[in-house]
């Protein structure tokens, strides 16, 4: 089989690494997606983008990438989409257009029941299976539509879990993002923390496809910071965390570790968003533990209030046994992975 993937996001690709697994080797991947996967037509790190300003100004790209997946599709046997709606819900349409007999398969959908619900009707209009990875999300959608609750990717690579806590606080972790612009307003905060913390141990967790000259620019001096690439691993053997806006988060709440969530964007871009989602959280473990207790997990500190007084009393005050209680009650709603559920439905 020829698969048609279009994953942009390097948290998508970790994601599509174990659904690799789970379809073996007779499955060809053709489109966008991580080298170690095959022959992408488009290097990931000429993708990455942060907000709408920067999303604005490489619109000319996208619609020729675009194009060109559409054209590649005719090599296709399916279409797999992953996650970054704003490309593949347009790409979607314009494939459907083409292809009107070639199955699309939308994994980690868009978060349109947050702010885009009338992209819900799109999706059923579009998308011949919906392959859902948050438990609420099809009370959303109308009940005639193909959409399924799969699981949840993490909990594919996610195999330790933490049963008790450190008291002592060792050892802590910050992350400041994947993105450059998150890493440039957070770190030198992350860095002055740092310093009113009574603890051994501080790392630092850099992704890995940064090279070393883009770390000494973002990051600066890391003498006071053990430098550390695997997330998972990391936040297991960390005792606190504090951790920018995004997957990390839901990680963290998985594996146990008790943390902060710290998140400046730009200006512009809070101002569009804050208006446009409807949220009263933006941690994806906060949003999600609110749907099935009415309460957040963990605190979220955004844009002025990231500030080294509100993180240290946040620190101070944080109740560790109860977010460990909580953290197993969402493992528990979550259940199980998705990756091998997604490949039954590509096989089907």
């Amino acid at each position: 089989m020829r698969l048609l993937v279009s994953a942009l996001e390097h948290s998508a690709n970790i994601h599509l690494k174990s659904l690799k697994q789970e379809l073996g080797d007779d499955v060809e991947f053709l489109g966008i997606f991580d080298r170690e996967l095959g022959e992408p037509i488009v290097d990931l790190r000429s993708l990455a983008i942060m907000g709408i300003v920067d999303a604005l100004k490489k619109l000319r790209f996208f619609f020729k990438l675009a194009d060109e997946m559409v054209n590649l599709a005719a090599q296709a046997d399916k279409v797999l989409l992953i996650d970054s709606s704003g490309f593949n819900l347009p790409l979607a349409k314009k494939l459907k257009k083409k292809y009107p007999n070639k199955e699309i398969i939308y994994y980690i959908l868009p978060q349109a029941w947050a702010w885009k619900k009338n992209r819900i009707a799109t999706l059923v209009q579009t998308i011949d299976k919906l392959a859902s990875i948050l438990p609420f999300e099809k009370e959303y959608y109308p009940q005639n539509a193909p959409i399924e609750y799969v699981g949840h990717p993490l909990l594919d690579q996610i195999t330790n879990f933490k049963e008790c806590i450190n008291e002592k606080l060792e050892h802590i972790t910050f992350m400041p993002g994947s993105r450059k612009g998150e890493i440039r307003r957070l770190m030198p905060i992350f860095k002055e923390l740092r310093k009113y913390l009574p603890i051994k141990k501080a790392s630092v967790v850099i992704p890995e496809f940064f090279s070393l000259e883009e770390i000494k620019e973002l990051y600066g001096d890391l003498s006071d910071f053990e430098v550390v690439h695997n997330a998972h691993k990391t936040l297991y053997e960390a005792d606190f965390a504090f951790i920018c806006s995004g997957t990390a988060t839901l990680e963290a709440a998985l594996i146990g570790t008790p943390f902060i969530l710290a998140y400046k964007a730009k200006a512009i871009d809070y101002f569009i968003g804050s208006r446009v989602v409807k949220l009263s959280h933006v941690g994806l473990a906060n949003i999600m533990f609110e749907k099935f207790k009415s309460k957040e997990i963990h605190p979220e500190f955004l844009q002025e209030e990231v500030s080294i007084k509100n993180l240290l009393d946040s620190f101070k005050a944080y109740d560790k046994s109860d977010f460990l209680k909580n953290s197993q009650e969402l493992r528990k709603y979550l259940q199980h992975g998705s990756s091998k559920r997604v490949a039954e439905i590509i096989r089907s």
